[in-house]
């Protein structure tokens, strides 16, 4: 079957990006089957000797990986086992848009996104803003997410750090223009900019003008320190007219224009840039007040007319789901850049903004693709072509220590909290302690993420895990199971699976050989919350 006949059923193309055929009724799994036929029509049609499609994985891994992914911590036993027994031929998909809809959806994605934003902060005082960022995430995520509105919320932003998590773009580079600019092209549009700020980009087609061009929409919003105890910081804008002094109180960045500076004269002033958005063309005229700027970049940045804006994130979450995107690295697109699947690409990114930019349709529609459910496999060789498996990487931070609670029935939360749990900046505590051993910077590349001597250390004798793994359960595991009811469970918890036969020969015989159940089971439970599977999203 070829492509067009294919997908003529599903989405009428017509010239232009923004000009997708309204495709409000198709449904997240008419899109994956889409997906997948593109996919193997672009790539899996030409594979190299030696290279095969992977197999779709079973039941047990795809419910770890799932829940996972979506809501950042592992299934129960019990949801183990009635997941296994159910014979319904849809039921990964029920699973898929339960858990879009349970609560801790938006708690795992709301911390992935204060990450993205808050890893490559300039200072550490952008840290008071991470409670409030996560929040504010949090409750995106849990309704019906529009990334359009997010980016658009980032952008306008307004107000104080601690209190608006919106603020969470400029708070994390203290307002300074330059910074913004680069964070939010790189961020919202997948593009290294930045890389122009001193010269014409060394591999791209931007121009050193069209950086300070875009910075230029910014140079008026500013950080205000408030005389408080503690300090407090406050996103305003800085609109003040020549005849208008500075306020004594505005002690932040802040300039009613930007000026590209002079390489051969850097004590001059430089030249004043006119607000011009790299990516379209448009273009603002100079002495414009800071929030008409912002909102005006916001409308051109997420406009279906603009292709960066989707691509962005359609390669970003990809990438996560999948374990590769279409580009790599996920934050270093352009149209000088060649993703790996360009139809495959072009066909989610048309539906997602024909979706109104829906994030949960979007999970939807890659979490029913066969690319999604395929055995895991390691990472390919560079000449092998891409998603033919799915890709493991390492927990980030916040799913380790809450896979932990899940597999040790331990909470490491204080109970009585109303807030967001404790962020990056969070400064004490088990999160705390995760974030600063484990934590990475979602942008980058998985490969790129090695484990440490100090995070095994952390893992093996930390009073934080071998605490967890004494904790009564284990105590009423010995009282209420045989021997090996209790090693199946143990793995049920940590692994989301059962043990394979010699697993489970191996693990009694050591119960035996040890005499004291308590004290094997207590052996094998901290064995296993050790082991790779345990630490490795697969």
């Amino acid at each position: 079957m070829r492509i067009g006949h294919f997908l003529g059923a599903v989405l009428v193309v017509t010239a232009g990006w923004a000009k997708a055929a309204d495709s409000a009724g198709t449904e997240p799994a008419v899109a994956a089957a889409a997906t997948d036929q593109l996919l193997n029509e672009e790539l899996f049609q030409h594979l190299p000797s030696g290279q095969t499609v992977a197999p779709t994985t079973a039941d047990q891994p795809f419910l770890r990986r799932v829940y996972l992914d979506l809501v950042g911590e592992l299934p129960t036993p019990g949801e183990i086992t009635a997941f296994c027994l159910d014979r319904s031929p849809d039921k990964r998909a029920k699973l898929v848009a339960r858990l879009l809809d349970d609560e801790r959806f938006g708690r795992n994605w709301g911390r992935y996104w204060r990450d993205v934003i808050l890893y490559r902060r300039s200072a550490d005082q952008a840290l008071i803003v991470s409670g409030a960022l996560e929040k504010y995430l949090v409750e995106q995520f849990d309704g019906r997410p529009r990334w359009n509105e997010t980016a658009r919320a980032f952008l306008t932003a307004q107000g104080e750090a601690a209190e608006k998590g919106e603020t969470g773009l400029f708070m994390a580079h203290l307002a300074v223009p330059v910074e913004v600019a680069a964070e939010t092209s790189r961020i919202f549009l997948g593009i290294q900019i930045q890389c122009a700020q001193c010269h014409d980009h060394p591999t791209g087609r931007w121009k050193r003008q069209q950086f300070h061009e875009f910075v230029a929409f910014f140079p008026r919003a500013s950080i205000r320190r408030r005389p408080t105890r503690p300090p407090s910081f406050e996103l305003t804008s800085f609109d003040f007219g020549p005849q208008r002094r500075r306020p004594m109180a505005m002690t932040g960045r802040g300039a009613l224009e930007h000026y590209m500076p002079d390489l051969k004269d850097p004590a001059s002033q430089g030249t004043l840039m006119t607000p011009v958005f790299f990516a379209t063309g448009q273009k603002l005229s100079s002495g414009v007040a800071d929030l008409e700027r912002r909102k005006t970049l916001a409308d051109w940045l997420t406009s279906p007319d603009n292709p960066w804006f989707a691509r962005a994130f359609v390669n970003r979450m990809w990438a996560e789901l999948v374990g590769e995107g279409f580009y790599e690295p996920i934050d270093d697109l352009g149209p000088d850049r060649q993703p790996s699947a360009p139809q495959t690409l072009d066909y989610l990114c048309r539906e997602f903004v024909a979706h109104d930019h829906d994030v949960k349709w979007l999970f939807q529609a890659i979490l029913n693709t066969s690319a999604y459910q395929r055995e895991n496999r390691p990472r390919r060789a560079p000449d092998d072509i891409p998603f033919t498996a799915n890709v493991a990487y390492r927990l980030r931070a916040d799913q380790l220590l809450d896979s932990l609670a899940s597999a040790t029935g331990v909470s490491f939360d204080p109970p009585a909290q109303a807030g967001p749990r404790p962020g990056p900046g969070f400064r004490g505590g088990p999160r705390f302690q995760f974030a600063r051993q484990f934590g990475y910077d979602p942008s980058l590349r998985r490969d790129e993420v090695t484990s440490t001597v100090q995070q095994a250390l952390a893992m093996m004798n930390s009073p934080l895990v071998n605490g967890a793994a004494r904790q009564g359960f284990l105590e009423k595991l010995v009282a209420r199971w045989d021997d090996q009811s209790a090693v199946v469970e143990l793995h049920l918890r940590c692994l989301a699976r059962e043990p394979s036969e010699a697993e489970e020969a191996v693990c009694l015989e050591h119960v035996k050989a040890t005499g004291n159940p308590r004290e094997a089971l207590e052996d094998l439970f901290w064995s296993l919350l050790n082991s790779e599977e345990f630490l490795y999203r697969n």
